[in-house]
């Protein structure tokens, strides 16, 4: 159990443990009994909910009690309507798809109504772990991705894959992130992609991962030109829109015929839910608060705590 690729049972089984050990004060017998369960391995769930960050053990000062990040206090400092956090920090991403889960819920999609989704290693991982059923609804893609060497890339089999799962109708973008000028203006006649890149107008929903700094990445769509000196001080990305510590456009070669959907596009969209974790995408959160390129935040305690004592009030 030392992989971070945990099975959505797995992390239910190590809370479960977690809470019946140092909650309820059972004996890591009793435990295996009320779960059926072997002593051992009650043993390794406890440890491994501890490496994950799913239990912290903390020795704090007389009257510096610890507290948890408040949701509320959260999305009030990053000036957005709503946070979901998972119950502990450093856990794999899987661990996200249930406040996902919610954050989608609390949306209440009807079907025929637009899910866009983003490309990216968060989302595309999540697009492999159990969302809600969202039946009826049409899910789209918000950037092209067509030839992209690495999976995360391809936002079209992202879009699948959630399709599958939420019994929904998925539409795709056969485009690259970054056609030639030739291309660009073929598409912009191509009846197919102006009915997915129109859905980009009138979505409901956008569930997006938020990029951390290019320069701290070991991977990147194909169609980003790296060594363009503009990037250098981006801090993160959402649907391949790049910005700068204040939230303000970062624009590099070739980003005009960039196959994506806009910031102005995005502000748009009633509810646009970002997923992100971890330290190396603190700033990359509060820079896209910054330039409101979402407005719903799911992330985890850790991060949540990061992220407070980072910034002020946007």
């Amino acid at each position: 159990m030392g992989s971070d690729q945990h099975t959505h049972r797995d992390l239910r089984l190590m809370h479960q443990a977690a809470r019946l050990y140092y909650l309820e004060e059972l004996s890591q017998a009793r435990v295996a009994e009320r779960l059926a369960v072997s002593r051992p391995t009650v043993s390794r769930l406890l440890a491994e909910a501890r490496r994950i960050g799913m239990v912290r053990i903390t020795v704090h000062e007389p009257g510096s009690p610890a507290v948890e990040p408040d949701p509320e206090l959260l999305a009030e400092a990053l000036g957005i309507e709503r946070v979901w956090l998972a119950p502990f920090g450093h856990g794999p991403i899987s661990a996200l798809a249930e406040p996902v889960g919610a954050a989608l819920r609390e949306a209440a999609l009807s079907p025929g109504e637009v899910l866009l989704v983003s490309s990216g290693q968060t989302v595309y991982e999540l697009s492999r772990t159990t969302l809600p059923a969202l039946p009826g609804i049409e899910v789209a893609p918000t950037v092209g991705g067509v030839s992209e060497p690495e999976p995360w890339h391809q936002t079209n089999e992202i879009v699948r894959a959630i399709a599958e799962q939420a019994g929904a109708r998925p539409h795709f973008l056969f485009a690259q992130a970054m056609p030639s000028k030739v291309m660009r203006a073929t598409l912009a006649q191509d009846p197919e992609f102006c009915q997915v890149t129109e859905m980009w107008g009138r979505a409901k929903v956008a569930l997006i991962g938020i990029g951390a700094p290019p320069s701290s990445r070991s991977s990147m769509s194909a169609a980003i030109p790296m060594d363009a000196g503009s990037l250098q001080t981006a801090v993160g990305d959402i649907c391949l829109n790049f910005f700068g510590p204040a939230g303000e456009e970062v624009v590099f070669p070739g980003s005009d015929r960039m196959v994506r959907i806009s910031p102005a596009q995005l502000r748009a969209v009633p509810r646009t839910i970002a997923v992100a974790a971890g330290a190396d995408k603190v700033g990359s959160i509060i820079a896209a608060a910054h330039a409101r390129l979402f407005n719903r935040l799911v992330t985890d305690l850790r991060t949540a705590e990061l992220i407070l004592t980072t910034t002020r009030p946007i």
